[in-house]
């Protein structure tokens, strides 16, 4: 019986394991797609961003005005202002996370696009260079399995 284990154990050892490995978060900022992604959210939220900034620009002026102010104010009119200072806070809060929100949904969106295509060309290549396994994200890799390169050139093309 041990003799038989062993047997299979050197068989299963005979036969070289084909394995690669690539880099997820360079596809995501090298590849040409990645970058035109990069560009058209800049695009798609520059607007938006502008307007947050301007909101938090006049967030910042009201405040230094009633902080500059406060001493010569009467108790009401500081009440007042103050609470709309705090609601004018509230809604540059509200505006930056659904700002922020909606950027990583989109950015979520390109890069499943980019995985997408990476996905088949990973396929595609491990079918035609015989890799029995490809992983990405690993903590450590051996350069010689790296095929970072190879997809990225692929993918831009």
């Amino acid at each position: 019986m041990l003799a038989l284990c062993w047997c299979s154990m050197a068989a299963v050892q005979a036969q070289e394991t084909k394995i690669a490995w690539l880099s997820t978060e360079r596809i995501y900022n090298e590849s040409k797609l990645a970058k035109l992604a990069s560009e058209k959210l800049a695009e798609e939220f520059k607007n938006r961003e502008r307007a947050v900034q301007d909101l938090g620009n006049r967030f910042k002026l009201s405040s230094d005005k009633l902080e500059k102010e406060s001493p010569k104010l009467s108790e009401s009119e500081r009440a007042r202002r103050q609470r709309e200072l705090f609601d004018l806070d509230k809604e540059l809060q509200r505006r930056q996370r659904e700002f922020r929100e909606d950027l990583s949904q989109r950015t979520n969106e390109e890069r499943a696009g980019i995985s997408d295509k990476a996905t088949k060309i990973i396929k595609q290549m491990a079918q035609v260079e015989g890799f029995d396994i490809v992983l990405q994200d690993a903590v450590w890799a051996n350069p010689r399995i790296d095929i970072t390169d190879k997809v990225l050139k692929a993918l831009d093309k």
